[in-house]
């Protein structure tokens, strides 16, 4: 029997298209795809792809990444960096496990880390939205005073 593939719900990737430049920081649960130009951070509990025709410069920092584009940045993975043919990344590499077809271009280095060295790491690129860090005024009751 061949392998069964798990679906992909569209409406939880968040994509930048193809003629579309964002540049700043983005910090998304689910996964990024990039079509467009993005210059800053990015970090995702999910995957980043990055199209052919796609330019991220900047860190990426993710659970794993497909690289068919344009890449110039640091990249920290907790799994896996997939660079395929015809990308090309200028930038160093901290990764599990790294998949590096014919064809691909990678100027820098790579150190393999495991997930523990990952987590030390991506701590300083997670946001917690501010909703969630918000303390109560003084003066006004927390939801568990009301009764």
């Amino acid at each position: 029997m061949g392998k069964v593939e798990p679906q992909v719900n569209i409406n939880s990737v968040s994509r930048i298209s193809s003629g579309t430049f964002i540049k700043g920081e983005m910090s998304s649960a689910s996964d990024i795809r990039v079509d467009g130009e993005f210059e800053g951070k990015i970090y995702t509990d999910g995957k980043v792809v990055v199209g052919e025709t796609a330019r991220v410069d900047g860190d990426v920092v993710c659970t794993n990444v497909d690289i068919w584009g344009k890449v110039g940045g640091n990249l920290i993975v907790k799994d896996t960096v997939s660079l395929k043919a015809g990308c090309s990344v200028n930038g160093n590499l901290k990764v599990r496990k790294l998949i590096v077809e014919l064809d691909s271009i990678f100027n820098g280095t790579c150190k393999m880390i495991t997930v523990e060295e990952y987590e030390s790491m991506a701590k300083d690129y997670r946001h917690v939205p501010a909703a969630q860090t918000k303390a109560p005024d003084k003066g006004q009751s927390s939801p568990k005073d009301k009764h």
